[in-house]
C-alpha cells in the first residue's frame, strides 16, 4: 500500500498535499481491522475483569448487579466508548492533537497523559508479580502449598499440610480463631517472601531483586512488541489479546467439575432484588463500566488514531464494549467455581474465601489451585493469562504517551525515530517502577491505584464531553461523524452524549466523593501524609486542565477577555482530517480564482476534460481512501 501510495505522490501532488500523505505514511495504520478491535478488546479487558467484577458482583447482589451493570453500559459505556473512538479516528491524531477542536482545552489531554503515565507505571509491577509467580509454578510442588517453609510462622494452617488432616486442620482453625487469627501459606508466602512486607508505607527497606527482575522482563516484553509501533503491536496481539479466552475455558470447563463449585457459582449469580434500590450498587456499577473501558485513559483516542477514515468506529465500538462486560461476566464463573470448590473443601462459606485484587490474584485463588490434582499446571495457566491480560493494556498505555510526543513534536525525525522515543519511555517508565518493588512497594501500588487514577478520570472525561458537545459543538460533531462514515451518529447517541452521559459521569463523581474512605491494606491504615500525596497525584492530571485554558487565553489574540476566550476556545484552522483527499466540505481548501475560472472552462473543452479525469484516476491512499492526483493542481 505504502509503494502504491509513494507512486501516487510522485506523479503529481499538491506541494502541501504530498508532505501530509508522507507524514501519514511514516505514521503508520492498523494492517486491517482485526488488528485494531483485538488491540483495543486487549486494552479494554484487563485485570479488573478478573479480580474486581466478580467481587463486585458478589458484594453487590449477584445477578442483580447484572440489571444497573448493563444499563450503565448502554447509557454510559458504549457512548464514552464511540465517542472517544469517533473524536481519535477523525483527527487521525493522539491525545494530544485532537485538541485542535478547542485548543483551550488542550490539558485534558495533557491529563490524560499524566493518568496514563501514572497506570503504565504500577500496572507493569502487577505484570512482573505475576511473571513471577508464573516462573515459580514451574516446579512439582507449588511453593505456597505448606507450612514448612523457612518464611512461615506458627499461625500458618496449611489444608494439605502432612501432619494434619485438612478436617483437622480446619477443626483447630475454628477453635483458635476466637483467640488468634490463623493464615493461610499462600498468604504468608505473598506477605513474608515475595513482597517481604515492611511494617509501614515510609520504610521502603530494600529492593526485592526477583521482583526487580521480573519487572525487567516486563518492560522488555512491552518494549519489543512495541519496537515498530501499531504495525508490531497489531500482529502480537493476534496471541495475547485471544489466548487469555483459551486459558479462561479450560479453567471455567476444569472449575466446573469441581465439587462445590456450583454451590460457588450460585453465590456469584443468586440475585438479592433488595440491594438494586441502594444507590452504592448503582454507583458501582456505573465505576465499573467506566473504569473497565479505559475511558479517558487517552487510548482510546490514540488507538483510533492510526484507523482508516472510514472505518465504521460505530460498529466496533458496540463489539468492543459487548465483549470486555461479557469477559467480566464469564470470568466470574472461572473464579467462583474454583473459590466454591475450596469453600466446600474448607468447610466454610464461600464469603470467608472470596476477595478481590491482589489478595484475589496473589492469595485465594493460588491457595484453591493447591488442592487441584497438577496444581502447578493450573496455575501456570492462571498467571500466564494474567500476564497477557495486563500486556494488552499496557501496550497502548505505552503507545498513548509515545503518540502523543511523536505527533505534538510532529517533525520529521522525531518520526523516524519513534522507536528510540518508545525505548526512552519505557527506560523511564522501569526506573520510576523500581520503588514498588521495595518491601513497601504494595503500599506505593495501592496508593497509586486509590488515588492517581479515581475521581481525575472522571473529571477529564465529564470536561471532554462538554468541549465536544457544547463548546465545539453537537452540530459540528454530528457532522464531522457524518462525513467521515457516511451516516449521522444515531438519535440515541446523540441525546446520550449531550445529557445523559454526562449527568451519569456527574454521578459517578458526587457517588465517588460521597463514598470516600481512607484507604488501608489489611490492618495497616494509611498515615495522613501518604494520603496528602494520593491526592497530590489525583490533582496533577486535573491540574493541567486550568494551567493550560490560562495559558492559551493569555496568549490567544484579542482586546478583550471574551475575545480571547473566544479565540481559544475555536477550533484551530488544521483541525479536521488528516490527509487532504478527505477534507471536503466546510474543510475543503479554497481555490484561487484564477484555479477556479480555470475550471470552469473546463467542459467546454470535452477531448481535454477526458485526457485528464483519465490522468485523475483514483489511487489509494497511505490509509486506504481513495483520491484523485491531478498533477495541474
Amino acid at each position: 500500500m505504502a509503494d502504491k501510495c509513494s507512486e501516487g505522490l510522485l506523479n503529481g501532488a499538491v506541494p502541501g498535499e504530498q508532505g501530509k500523505q508522507e507524514k501519514s505514511v511514516k505514521r503508520g495504520n492498523w494492517g486491517n481491522q482485526i488488528e485494531f478491535v483485538l488491540t483495543s478488546v486487549g486494552y479494554a479487558v484487563g485485570l479488573g475483569n478478573v479480580w474486581r467484577f466478580p467481587y463486585l458482583c458478589y458484594r453487590n447482589g449477584g445477578g442483580a448487579f447484572m440489571f444497573p451493570y448493563f444499563i450503565m453500559l448502554v447509557f454510559c459505556g458504549i457512548p464514552l466508548f464511540f465517542m472517544e473512538l469517533s473524536f481519535g479516528q477523525f483527527a487521525s491524531q493522539g491525545c494530544l492533537g485532537v485538541w485542535r477542536v478547542s485548543p483551550m482545552f488542550k490539558g485534558v489531554g495533557y491529563g490524560m497523559m499524566v493518568v496514563s503515565t501514572y497506570i503504565g507505571i504500577y500496572y507493569n509491577v502487577v505484570i512482573c508479580i505475576a511473571f513471577y509467580y508464573f516462573f515459580v509454578s514451574m516446579t512439582r510442588v507449588l511453593p505456597w502449598t505448606y507450612c514448612s517453609n523457612p518464611w512461615n510462622t506458627p499461625d500458618c494452617v496449611g489444608v494439605l499440610d502432612g501432619n494434619l488432616s485438612s478436617r483437622a486442620a480446619l477443626n483447630i482453625t475454628q477453635l483458635l480463631n476466637t483467640t488468634q487469627k490463623r493464615t493461610s501459606p499462600s498468604e504468608e508466602y505473598w506477605r513474608r517472601y515475595v513482597l517481604n512486607l515492611s511494617d509501614d508505607i515510609g520504610n521502603l527497606g530494600e529492593v526485592r531483586l526477583p521482583l526487580l527482575g521480573c519487572l525487567g522482563v516486563s518492560w522488555v516484553v512491552v518494549f519489543l512488541c512495541l519496537i515498530k509501533g501499531v504495525k508490531s503491536s497489531g500482529k502480537v496481539v493476534y496471541f495475547t489479546a485471544t489466548f487469555p479466552y483459551v486459558v479462561l475455558t479450560i479453567l471455567f470447563v476444569r472449575g466446573i467439575t469441581l465439587e462445590g463449585a456450583v454451590t460457588g457459582i450460585m453465590y456469584y449469580l443468586t440475585p438479592q432484588w433488595d440491594k438494586i434500590l441502594n444507590a452504592k450498587v448503582w454507583g458501582d456499577a456505573a465505576s465499573q463500566i467506566f473504569y473497565s473501558l479505559g475511558c479517558a485513559w487517552g487510548g482510546l483516542i490514540t488507538m483510533a488514531s492510526y484507523n482508516k477514515f472510514n472505518n465504521n468506529c460505530y460498529r466496533d465500538s458496540i463489539i468492543i464494549s459487548i465483549t470486555n462486560c461479557a469477559t467480566s461476566v464469564y470470568a466470574g464463573f472461572v473464579i467462583f467455581s474454583i473459590l466454591g470448590f475450596m469453600a466446600n473443601h474448607l468447610g466454610v462459606d464461600v464469603s470467608k474465601v472470596a476477595d478481590h485484587g491482589p489478595g484475589l490474584a496473589f492469595v485465594a485463588y493460588p491457595e484453591a489451585l493447591t488442592l487441584l490434582p497438577i496444581s502447578p499446571l493450573w496455575s501456570i495457566l492462571f498467571f500466564f493469562m494474567l500476564i497477557l491480560l495486563g500486556l494488552g493494556t499496557q501496550f497502548c498505555l505505552l503507545e498513548t504517551l509515545v503518540t502523543a510526543i511523536v505527533d505534538e513534536v510532529g517533525n520529521e525525525w522525531i518520526i523516524r525515530k519513534k522507536t528510540f522515543v518508545t525505548l526512552g519511555v519505557a527506560v523511564a517508565g522501569f526506573l520510576l517502577g523500581v520503588p514498588l518493588t521495595t518491601q513497601a512497594g504494595i503500599y506505593w501500588l495501592l496508593l497509586m491505584d486509590n488515588y492517581a487514577a479515581s475521581f481525575s478520570l472522571v473529571v477529564i472525561s465529564c470536561i471532554m464531553c462538554v468541549a465536544i458537545m457544547y463548546i465545539y459543538g453537537h452540530r459540528n460533531y454530528f457532522k464531522d461523524i457524518e462525513m467521515m462514515l457516511g451516516f449521522p451518529p444515531p438519535l440515541f447517541f446523540q441525546i446520550c452524549w449531550r445529557f445523559i452521559s454526562p449527568a451519569i459521569i456527574f454521578f459517578i463523581l458526587v457517588f465517588t466523593v460521597i463514598q470516600y474512605r481512607p484507604i488501608s491494606y489489611n490492618d495497616y491504615v494509611y498515615p495522613t501524609w501518604a494520603i496528602s500525596i494520593g491526592f497530590l497525584m489525583a490533582l496533577s492530571s486535573v491540574i493541567c486542565i486550568p494551567i493550560y485554558a490560562i495559558y492559551k487565553v493569555c496568549r490567544s489574540e484579542g482586546d478583550t477577555l471574551l475575545e480571547r476566550l473566544k479565540n481559544a476556545t475555536k477550533a484551530s484552522k488544521d483541525w479536521g482530517p488528516a490527509l487532504p483527499e478527505h477534507r471536503s466540505g466546510r474543510y475543503a481548501p479554497a481555490f484561487s480564482p484564477s484555479t477556479e475560472s480555470h475550471l470552469e472552462v473546463q467542459p467546454l473543452q470535452p477531448e481535454k476534460g477526458q485526457s485528464e479525469a483519465a490522468a485523475a484516476s483514483p489511487v489509494q491512499g497511505s490509509n486506504g481512501s481513495a483520491h484523485s492526483q491531478d498533477s495541474r493542481l
